[in-house]
């Protein structure tokens, strides 16, 4: 007898272990298939899924050693980190230190795959940054590398911007520890001028009026743009399809963007396949239609929910 929620769930999983699947912007494997470039307009951050993880390079890379804008040195690899003495010649980088291709792409493997979205040498003492371009140039790194490296880098900085914001007084990151209050003191400004400087996370100007608040301060035009979006966007539709000849999703209507149930950042359906989408700010998935996790839901007929009126609040474990 055929049941729908097995059959469904193997459905569902073999969508997981399928790589490469056409989405609307091109991102790397491992990521949902089914979650669509979306600007959080609270933030301007890209929300997209994470690049793949990285691994490290197989097949050891060698400049060539009749490259005139290369500078060679004796001496040892600067990032050999775990004594793997690679075959190439050194050569040095803009700030000093000697590096082989292998060891240079290794190196700033490790960086993205930490989070970060700059490359600064791992040489003993420095802390020099280098730029894109050199890296490409040095690492040898080939159209995927830089694509990886490109796209990682973006995403970082993406997911960097939902949590940090530019203080309008002195412009230094400012990090809101209330997620719950658009408060934020900016301690820089407060010790120039000598007296608590704060302003709005939500305008980005000097705050105005009564504190803590959650919604808005008293500046003219202060508004949640996210929750503007919510309330405003367009009705769209999962379209009708057939998995085989066996099971069939109904046609339901639902808003066109959702903030994710966990954490709040604004996502869009790609209109592609199950309604199940990836959130890449809290890693979590969930139903686009009815807004329940998606280990809970498997997008069974279920009913969708109502358009949402609030943003969740991330409350990190």
């Amino acid at each position: 007898m055929f049941n729908p929620a097995l059959h469904e769930l193997s459905r569902y999983r073999d969508i997981l272990l399928r790589r490469r699947v056409a989405l609307s912007i091109d991102v790397l494997d491992d990521c949902h298939p089914y979650t669509e470039f979306l600007v959080d307009t609270a933030t301007m951050a890209p929300a997209f899924p994470p690049p793949r993880h990285s691994v490290p390079t197989k097949q050891e890379k060698c400049y060539d050693p009749r490259d005139k804008t290369l500078k060679f040195v004796d001496g040892e690899d600067d990032l050999d980190f775990l004594c793997e003495d690679f075959k190439s010649r050194r050569a040095q980088m803009s700030c000093g230190h000697a590096v082989t291709p292998t060891s240079l792409t290794n190196w700033c493997r490790k960086l993205l795959d930490q989070g970060r979205s700059r490359f600064v040498c791992g040489g003993s003492g420095c802390s020099a940054e280098w730029t894109f371009a050199e890296v490409c140039k040095m690492a040898l790194l080939d159209p995927q590398e830089k694509t990886y490296f490109r796209k990682t880098m973006e995403f970082n900085i993406a997911r960097k911007t939902l949590t940090t914001k530019f203080c309008p007084g002195c412009r230094s990151t400012v990090t809101r520890a209330n997620e719950s209050d658009l408060n934020v003191l900016c301690k820089v400004c407060t010790a120039v001028a000598g007296r608590p400087f704060e302003f709005c996370w939500q305008c980005l100007r000097e705050w105005k009026g009564a504190r803590p608040r959650k919604d808005r301060c008293e500046n003219d035009d202060c508004c949640n743009e996210s929750l503007e979006t919510l309330k405003k966007c367009r009705d769209t539709t999962l379209n009708q399809y057939v998995y085989g000849d066996e099971y069939e999703y109904g046609l339901r209507v639902f808003p066109s963007v959702r903030a994710c149930p966990t954490c709040g950042l604004l996502l869009q359906h790609s209109k592609k396949g199950c309604p199940s989408v990836f959130c890449p700010r809290c890693n979590g998935t969930f139903c686009f239609v009815c807004l329940k996790h998606s280990s809970t839901c498997w997008g069974i007929r279920c009913t969708p929910a109502p358009r949402q009126t609030s943003i969740p609040v991330w409350k990190k474990k």
